[in-house]
């Protein structure tokens, strides 16, 4: 690696995605997908899960906060424990922000149709609140009993935006509605995992690394409650993916995993 300061990577910012799943009438899984606008700076035209950055203002309150502490998912994920809990409040920031789903609830009851959601979010989304600020403004809590750590995947180095990202599983609770109210997607709905695969086979939708792995491993499983029971029992151990570049193909693989291959060519 060179000495020169301009040429070491940059630090990844912690972020987080989540697998939002449910099961169709007949009992098949489904997973939330969002085709992002082609202009923006990162994964512009990609097919991705709901997700982003964690914020300046995922810092929660540990009071509204029900289901593991912060400790079991920094654990889990092999993070400190504070940067944990920032990740479980950016994911569902994120969730809210982009698909409407909220995974919060008043004290002793489940999540369900919210008067007055619609509202919240687009406060959130202007930076007009936090999300613990709406939490506490609107007598909620956080629930971090209904996300499940899924993976951690890390941006390569060479790469000009790094990311830190903890993938976690929620169901979307009974009542709720994911939705494309979304400037920062042109298309959103729900999936089965073989549907998406396809639509990347034939190139009709585009995936990243991480999104690719992902769905694949989610084609294992039949149900929502089959992917959650994966997710609590699954070793979690950062992923990040080997590039190799020679002309206009880049070739990428995972650590320990030598049949893993993804090809694309660039401009």
């Amino acid at each position: 690696m060179s000495d020169d300061p301009a040429a070491q990577p940059v630090e990844p910012r912690a972020a987080a995605t989540v697998l939002l799943v449910r099961d169709e009438p007949d009992g098949g899984l489904q997973v939330f997908l969002q085709r992002r606008v082609a202009g923006m700076a990162f994964a512009g035209g990609m097919t991705v899960f709901p997700g982003g950055s964690v914020s300046a203002g995922d810092e929660p309150d540990p009071a509204r906060w029900r289901g593991p502490g912060p400790e079991r998912f920094g654990a889990r994920l092999g993070q400190p424990a504070d940067l944990a809990a920032a990740l479980v409040t950016a994911a569902v920031r994120e969730t809210f922000e982009e698909c409407g789903v909220l995974l919060a609830a008043p004290a002793g009851t489940e999540p369900g149709p919210v008067a007055g959601a619609a509202a919240w979010r687009d406060d959130l989304v202007a930076h007009r609140t936090t999300l613990p600020e709406l939490l506490a403004a609107h007598d909620l809590e956080l629930r971090a009993d209904l996300l499940v750590p899924w993976s951690r995947w890390i941006t390569p180095p060479r790469n000009p935006q790094r990311y830190d990202t903890a993938f976690l599983v929620a169901r979307v609770p009974d009542g709720q509605v994911a939705d494309d109210a979304t400037t920062e997607a042109v298309e959103a709905r729900w999936w089965t995992p073989a549907e998406a695969l396809s639509g990347h086979a034939g190139d009709e939708l585009q995936l990243m690394p991480p999104t690719l792995r992902t769905l694949q491993e989610l084609a294992r499983h039949d149900t929502a409650a089959d992917v959650l029971a994966a997710a609590a029992a699954r070793d979690i151990e950062p992923i990040t993916p080997d590039v190799r570049r020679e002309g206009r193909m880049v070739t990428i693989t995972l650590p320990g995993d030598p049949d893993w291959i993804y090809e694309e060519t660039t401009r």
